[in-house]
């Protein structure tokens, strides 16, 4: 076997660049927790359970992708293969080293968090570490069913990754932090689709039953267009229910902004959807990511002033 030294393979499957946004979410869902009613004024401990919460979500999600790889050996060698594991470069045994190790450095960090002697950011982090096993591993590998491949990507990289940088600063045991993961899980719902479009070929050769191959391309974008507006809508809601207790009419302008932002997406999907199966990188995948990291800071600074 060839290739550079192991540390930079492992980085390399480890796919570094999806590794900010699960950061991002648990950091926002912190600052989020400590600006909402009542207050809780940052303390070293607090910010010491952030950080702490931040590298634990990077972690695991790259012993998530590294397990996704490893049984998506064969529809990577069609998609993906420039790979590690499909180039030949890492052999699955080292992949699976990583998977172990990442995994229980996560749920170390994860049992580490306990603000008031509080341990339920471990107990979401292992819920959210179980369904990235269902995702991915026989028997119940949802990938290769359908709408429960999004349900399974929708609540541990949505719902609860808000709540888990949530219960670094507080108690998770209310609306308010479960109502903005919903929010996150119901755009993930439909978005994360984006991915599946150019991975057509090589998930229907590897049995995946992904949206665009069940419905077709051009169905398949109008089933996900709803997530990429309706979940913010929730946001004007919960502020006026009183459920969001951020600045209010911070939060009115995030959920107008990322309204209009998710329809400009959902226009360059639907104008010529023939294009998402064609181009690898169609520009609604990028706009995706973006909305995250746009959604991530707004409710951020929504709870900040």
């Amino acid at each position: 076997m060839t290739g550079g030294p192991r540390g930079a393979l492992w980085l390399e499957l480890s796919r570094p660049f999806t590794l900010v946004a699960p950061a991002l979410g648990v950091v926002s869902g912190a600052i989020t927790a400590s600006g909402a009613a009542p207050a809780d004024p940052w303390t070293s401990a607090l910010l010491t359970y952030t950080a702490l919460g931040a590298v634990m979500a990077m972690v695991l999600n790259a012993g998530s992708n590294a397990l996704n790889q490893i049984y998506d050996l064969a529809i990577d060698r069609i998609n993906k293969p420039q790979r590690p594991l499909t180039s030949g470069r890492l052999s699955i045994r080292e992949a699976w080293v990583f998977t172990w190790i990442a995994y229980a450095v996560a749920l170390t960090l994860a049992w580490l968090i306990a603000p008031g002697g509080r341990h339920e950011c471990f107990w979401i982090v292992l819920i959210a570490a179980v369904l990235t096993f269902a995702y991915s591993c026989p028997p119940l590998r949802t990938k290769e069913r359908g709408l429960w491949a999004n349900i399974t990507i929708a609540i541990p990289r949505g719902v609860l990754l808000k709540v888990a940088g949530w219960s670094c600063i507080k108690t998770i045991w209310g609306v308010e932090p479960w109502f903005i993961g919903a929010i996150f899980g119901l755009f993930l719902l439909g978005a994360s689709t984006t991915k599946d479009f150019a991975d057509m070929e090589g998930d229907e050769r590897g049995g995946c039953r992904t949206l665009p191959i069940l419905y077709g391309v051009r169905r398949a974008a109008w089933m996900i267009s709803p997530s990429f507006v309706l979940p913010f809508l929730l946001i004007s809601y919960g502020a006026f229910a009183g459920i969001l207790t951020g600045h209010f009419w911070m939060l009115q302008g995030l959920a107008a902004f990322m309204t209009l932002y998710g329809s400009y997406v959902c226009y360059l999907m639907l104008r010529k959807p023939e294009e998402l199966a064609i181009d690898a990188n169609h520009v609604s995948w990028a706009h995706m990511y973006r909305m995250m990291f746009v959604a991530q800071v707004g409710f951020a600074l929504s709870y900040v002033f």
